[in-house]
């Protein structure tokens, strides 16, 4: 992976810090920094849900260094943000049925957490932040393709949360002149997200049943769509997004493929791809679930060249790939 560079500086005079860096997201995107020979790469996580085999291969890489801590706690940010130019912020308790089951400590780490990094950053003088917000924000309002600066009311305390965040960095833009942009993820998948636990997302769910020649279960009747994003291309505007040039205020992106799938149409995907001919059960929809949702990608094109090489295709290989590989670590 990782074979085009989305970036055109010289990575090695910068030092990173990457939040949730043992996480999915978080260690595909120190992957690529330290794949491209990044000064520094910092990652702060404290393996709530991060995984010590997603950062294993680092650890002997002399530019990696490695903090285990708590966003919750303003002067483990401070610590972490010391001499650093970019900051990656991916640390988040995710999952829709998570924060319903739990919306407390959902709230502590994706709204105080995310506090704490905005006030340790802003002091700190980072050059940029990005951070993961989420297409959750999108609620129940019902236009496709989703376009930023059109929402509707949250449909989860999850949702909520992710809201928040961008509402805090409207105003840390307006009022302290800290601008950063918040990344709105659709559904990423691929290597090296856990298909294990309660909370597994649909995709490594899907693709441990073909393996496993198991039947998977579809919540509705397999028709609700989703704009499914290969992690690389989640990686990539998170790079662009943090080496972007100027900003003049916070901003928050799509990012996506642009393209929608019914969660029917994933499993039939995922058949021809395992070789496998596995029917599907349907139970009923999950609480807090939107039925659609497909993006507009455009502004996060003209702000900093978002462009997503990788389709629902291609990622699907990828990842069935990585499965067959490494499933058993996840065991």
């Amino acid at each position: 992976m990782y074979e085009t560079p989305y970036h055109t500086k010289d990575l090695s005079q910068y030092s990173f810090l990457v939040t949730g860096g043992a996480g999915f997201i978080g260690s595909n995107i120190v992957e690529y920094l330290l794949k491209y020979r990044a000064g520094k790469v910092r990652v702060l996580d404290n393996f709530a849900t991060g995984s010590h085999a997603n950062i294993e291969e680092f650890k002997a890489n002399s530019a990696f260094v490695l903090l285990e801590g708590d966003i919750r706690d303003l002067e483990t940010c401070r610590k972490a943000l010391e001499g650093i130019d970019y900051v990656s912020h991916q640390a988040a308790l995710g999952s829709v049925p998570r924060s319903i089951n739990d919306p407390i400590t959902s709230n502590d780490v994706n709204v105080s957490g995310f506090l704490n990094m905005l006030v340790a950053a802003r002091d700190a003088g980072v050059k940029r932040m990005v951070y993961a917000a989420s297409s959750s924000t999108y609620g129940d309002h019902p236009d496709l393709p989703k376009v930023e600066d059109k929402i509707g009311r949250p449909l989860s305390p999850y949702a909520i949360t992710k809201y928040v965040n961008e509402l805090y960095g409207d105003v840390f833009s307006k009022t302290y002149d800290f601008h950063m942009i918040g990344l709105r993820y659709f559904n990423v998948f691929g290597p090296k997200q856990n298909p294990k636990g309660p909370y597994a997302a649909v995709i490594p769910l899907f693709i441990e049943s073909a393996l496993k020649g198991e039947t998977p279960f579809i919540n509705g009747d397999g028709e609700t769509s989703r704009d499914f994003t290969f992690v690389e291309n989640a990686v990539q505007a998170n790079i662009k997004g943090m080496l972007v040039e100027k900003i003049t205020q916070h901003e928050v992106v799509n990012i996506a493929f642009g393209e929608r799938t019914t969660l029917n149409q994933l499993w039939s995907r995922i058949n021809e791809v395992a070789g496998t001919e596995i029917k599907v059960q349907y139970r009923e929809e999950r609480k807090g679930d939107v039925k659609h949702s497909l993006a507009s990608i455009d502004k996060a094109m003209n702000l900093f060249s978002y462009s997503p090489k990788i389709d629902i295709n291609e990622g699907l290989k990828k990842a069935f790939y990585f499965y067959q590989q490494k499933l058993d670590s996840y065991m």
